[in-house]
């Protein structure tokens, strides 16, 4: 069994241990994830294991034969190729096997039969052969063509020259490469880095049936659960070993970290009583021996130490301003690149506190769309109206490469940040990996993945309501990651967002929007679900094996491309189980989630559009609109009076910082006290809007 094993190593640059006397045996069949914080040394032991990089000491052991892989995390580019020539270069080594058959046939033609060297040569010989028939070389274009579409390429890709690809695509030409190479050990860091969802689902299957051993780092929590069942972890330079996948592995890590932070706790109590003694008795003859006794154990003393990134960050971005129940409507969207059609006839109605996920393969539009929501792209056709109160935030990832400058980071986030932000900087900044010195680091020196988060914590600074974000989650590790999600789920606004982490998606959704692409001639065609997206993944998957018969909330959003039920959009909506799928001619029945219309109608299939009964249309329709405007007239005052209280509060905040109020102890507390009392009535006049709007949209729904 091919096997790589490690036994004692250590390494450390200068006087940091990175390594201390680890040990590691990866196999056939091993299903490995390396975790570790970041920084933690995680691609240095990938390139000790590979050997590209010598250890300071210790052995490392590879079985005669085994063959090892290793995919780095960025860097590589290809260049004077076409990509179908660069992805035979996998075969590379089959090819010196060929030659060294080819030599042995030559030498075999002149030896003698009986001679013991040529019974040698023979099985040499077959062996050889074997190998290069065991390495799928004769079917190598198969190969190839295969895994070049499953990691996102297209038949057309094949002939085109590797320099042309993006950095994306050249780890993607990377990781291809790797797999072909059918390596017993494969060490992938950050494989899914540049994948999107289908390219890291078609990742995991090939995993899955892989008969080599892998171990594997990534940020992508779903990802290493689905394909890992032992994790090892690298922590402050020793490697342990945990049993199972990766939520296993971090459910026990949590009951060790919980002990080790009580153990830490009591720790230092123990030092500070122990320094405070010190201090007090340092110079008294009488209590000399003591305090000597107390020196010396404090010497002694195994400090535990507890890294940055261990303690417990929870950041508060500012509350987002108020605003009118729809946040965004879009009516016939249309773009084009030259001839090339990407969306047409698109329309949606998005209600404040949605959190809308965007999903479909590259090409379908997504970015695109995010570009027209967010005002970046005016060249389209059809409109983009913001409900009443908008203020619109955008993130994406060609956002900061425009950020350059000499200033320091901690110093461009302060002058970024809200005033009552500003002490919490440093905190919201280890949350997003600048930690340390890199607080200090000149903007202008940044990596990408730096400037990236960067300009996402900016983003997020500014008081909003409507954030549109186009891959979040890029270059944030598993603990930023957990810390935004828990952000963005607190977060009362709307979101729209793009993502390639399927945990992520699942958990913050609870809409989903699919575009899906048709090909060169055609638009996207686009579909509203009312799910978040493990809905959505479910609904697909029935979809796709015929288990789909209505039973579910999705819904055609692009009229102008949509066959099939036309449902009243005043009952389109999360408490309604409706479809824009075409169905059998028969009968469908829509459920009401309001108490004050009727529970069930009859819809009556006929064509293409499939009308309410009429009664039971009229009968709804005058119930609903008498509700809705009611409802809206009185959420409208809400909103004018918290409008005022603002205003108010904001003035007397003014009125407090001025010299001759706070310098004069009466003045400072009556304004105070009113101050305390315009925050209490807007606190209580907020709670009074989210229940009004609650209201309202229950009534809107139906």
């Amino acid at each position: 069994m091919a096997f790589v094993q490690f036994t004692r190593v250590s390494l450390a640059f200068g006087d940091r241990d990175i390594l201390k006397e680890v040990g590691l045996n990866l196999a056939a069949g091993s299903r490995a994830a390396l975790a570790g914080i970041n920084g933690s040394g995680k691609s240095t032991l990938m390139k000790v294991i590979a050997g590209k990089l010598a250890p300071d000491s210790g052995e490392r052991a590879v079985q005669k034969g085994c063959r090892v892989s290793y995919l780095p995390q960025s860097g590589i580019v290809h260049r004077g190729s076409t990509l179908r020539e660069e992805a035979e270069t996998a075969y590379s080594g089959i090819i010196a096997l060929l030659e060294e058959i080819e030599a042995i046939g030559r030498t075999l033609e002149t030896a003698k039969a009986d001679d013991s060297r040529t019974v040698a040569l023979l099985e040499e010989h077959h062996r050889l052969q074997e190998a290069v028939e065991n390495s799928g070389y004769y079917s190598r274009d198969q190969s190839i063509a295969m895994v070049l579409s499953g990691l996102g390429f297209s038949p057309e890709d094949l002939d085109r020259q590797t320099e042309e690809f993006s950095g994306g695509w050249q780890m993607r030409i990377a990781l291809a490469k790797v797999l072909l190479e059918k390596a017993d050990i494969l060490l992938l860091d950050e494989p899914t880095n540049y994948l999107d969802i289908e390219a890291r689902s078609w990742l995991e299957l090939w995993l899955k049936n892989f008969t080599g051993g892998y171990l594997l780092v990534s940020h992508d929590r779903y990802f290493l659960d689905v394909t890992v069942n032992e994790v090892y972890e690298l922590f402050q330079g020793r490697l342990k070993r945990y049993v199972g996948n990766y939520s296993a592995y971090e459910q026990v890590r949590q009951t060790e970290l919980d002990s080790l932070l009580k153990r830490y706790a009591a720790q230092q109590e123990e030092i500070a009583k122990a320094e405070d003694l010190i201090r007090r008795f340092r110079y008294k003859a009488t209590k000399a021996a003591m305090v000597q006794e107390r020196i010396k154990k404090l010497e002694k003393m195994e400090r535990i130490e507890i890294p940055e990134s261990l303690k417990k960050i929870s950041i508060a971005f500012p509350r987002p301003p108020h605003s009118g129940r729809i946040a965004m409507t879009l009516e016939g969207i249309g773009k084009s690149y030259g001839d090339r059609p990407i969306l047409s006839g698109l329309g949606l109605t998005l209600e404040s506190g949605e959190k809308l996920v965007v999903v479909g393969r590259n090409g379908a539009g997504k970015t695109t769309l995010l570009r027209i929501l967010a005002g970046s792209d005016s060249k389209f056709s059809g409109s983009v109206q913001y409900g009443a109160g908008i203020q619109p935030g955008y993130f994406s990832q060609d956002a900061a490469e425009t950020m350059t400058g000499s200033q320091q980071v901690v110093e461009y986030l302060e002058r970024e940040a809200p005033t009552e932000l500003i002490p919490r900087v440093r905190d919201m900044l280890g949350a997003f990996l600048f930690r340390g010195d890199d607080v200090y680091k000149p903007i202008s020196v940044l990596s990408g993945g730096e400037k990236s988060r960067l300009a996402l914590l900016r983003m997020l600074l500014k008081p909003m309501n409507l954030l549109i974000l186009d891959e979040p989650t890029n270059h944030l590790d598993l603990q930023s990651k957990d810390i935004l999600l828990d952000t963005l789920k607190k977060y009362s606004g709307t979101i729209i967002f793009v993502s390639h982490d399927r945990a992520f998606m699942e958990a913050l959704s609870t809409k989903t929007l699919e575009l899906s692409a048709r090909g060169a001639e055609q638009p996207a065609a686009a579909r509203l679900f009312y799910g978040d997206y493990g809905y959505y993944l479910d609904r697909i998957e029935r979809e796709a094996v015929g288990g789909f018969a209505g039973d579910s909330a999705g819904g055609s959003v692009g009229s102008s491309n949509t066959v099939g039920i036309t449902v009243d959009r005043s009952i389109d909506n999360s408490n309604t189980a409706v479809s824009t799928e075409p169905l059998p001619l028969g009968e469908l029945e829509v459920e009401s989630a309001h108490e004050s219309l009727p529970k069930t109608m009859l819809i009556k299939a006929g064509s293409a559009a499939l009308p309410l009964g009429a009664a039971a249309h009229r009968e709804m329709s005058k119930l609903r609109q008498a509700l809705t405007r009611r409802l809206e007239r009185e959420e409208g005052e809400i909103l004018k009076h918290l409008g005022e209280l603002e205003a108010e509060k904001s003035a007397l905040e003014a009125e407090l910082g001025r010299p001759d109020v706070y310098s004069n102890g009466e003045k400072a507390r009556a304004v105070k006290a009113r101050l305390d009392g315009v925050t209490a009535e807007l606190e209580g006049k907020g709670r009074e809007w989210e229940a009004k709007a609650a209201e309202l949209e229950k009534a809107s729904a139906g």
